[in-house]
């Protein structure tokens, strides 16, 4: 075939560039590599082998196109499939909690509290699960440098908590669109600085500075979200038949409202204005805490294994 004729030029061309002596054997070696990927009818594999070999220096490590693209398929699968785990345990964990739930309520009056509480611990025992499991792979993952590192694991987050939002909302441009973009451009810096420090051997500091940074990142898409739909104290018509408003001098604790139905204590936020927020905002919330155990993980892991260039080494000639 006209590739097979191809590949033998280039392979040609690459032997004449190496010493008479080592010649022989080289020819001998490559040629059986384009016979066995000849055999397998990957002839576009046989010919960017062949340039490859023609191309590279005389001496030089040659790239292993092959590893190249299996680290790069499990990398894309992995960071593909890993959100939409996350969104899957947000479903799984809220089935799990109404089955619960169901079941106290017919045996304690306490049972409306615990529902939060519940459906939150539960993303989050699933979500360290799936941290577990991801960080294996990112040992051998296709991303170089930490701001593609970061990108790489925000962005296909992102997509899925679109997709999550607009079929439980039934529209793609809902109101949790501002909230949702401001905490996937949070979560790129937080998880971007703690690449950058897990690269440089600070693994306990890139732990700290990125969950900071992922709950950071949450809390604002929150407050933006609350402040974008609910009216503070004052916007309310004097004639309406309830307060419907939300002080906001307890932004900060919002998003720890959405997962333990809880006021820690203090005076804001009330029990009204955590069911106003809860019952407006609660989806986005459990699918920020399930991603972030994972976001973080896979983060910090593939930052500290850089990946290597997988190599065959050519005979050095003597």
């Amino acid at each position: 075939m006209l590739t097979r004729r191809i590949a033998e030029l280039l392979l040609g061309l690459a032997v004449r560039r190496w010493p008479a002596e080592v010649r022989d054997d080289l020819r001998r070696e490559w040629a059986a590599e384009l016979h066995v990927l000849a055999e397998s009818g990957r002839w576009t594999t046989m010919v960017g082998f062949a340039a490859s070999l023609a191309v590279s220096r005389a001496g030089t490590p040659l790239l292993d196109r092959r590893l190249m693209h299996q680290r790069a398929r499990r990398t894309a699968a992995a960071l593909l499939l890993a959100p939409l785990a996350c969104a899957g345990i947000v479903i799984v964990s809220a089935l799990a909690m109404a089955q619960v739930y169901n079941w106290l309520s017919m045996r304690v009056s306490w049972s409306n509290a615990v529902q939060l509480p519940l459906w939150s611990t539960l993303i989050l025992g699933f979500a360290v699960l799936l941290a577990k499991y991801t960080a294996r792979s990112a040992r051998h993952t296709a991303l170089h440098g930490p701001l593609r590192i970061a990108l790489g694991v925000v962005l296909p987050v992102g997509v899925a908590a679109l997709g999550l939002m607009s079929v439980m909302n039934g529209s793609v441009f809902g109101s949790f669109v501002p909230g949702l973009l401001l905490w996937s451009a949070g979560l790129t810096l937080a998880l971007w600085a703690a690449a950058s420090l897990a690269a440089r051997g600070r693994v306990g500091v890139a732990w700290s500075v990125g969950l900071v940074g992922a709950l950071v990142a949450a809390d604002l898409a929150v407050i933006l979200f609350v402040i974008q739909t609910i009216p503070g104290p004052g916007t309310v018509a004097a004639d309406a038949m309830t307060a419907d408003s939300v002080d906001r001098i307890s932004a900060p604790l919002w998003l720890f409202a959405c997962w333990t139905d809880w006021n820690f204590g203090l005076p804001r936020p009330t029990s009204w204005e955590i069911f106003l927020i809860t019952d407006r905002l609660l989806l986005e919330p459990m699918f920020y805490l399930a991603c972030m155990p994972y976001a973080l993980a896979y983060t910090i892991r593939a930052a500290r294994s850089a990946p290597a260039v997988p190599v065959a080494l050519a005979p050095t000639p003597v």
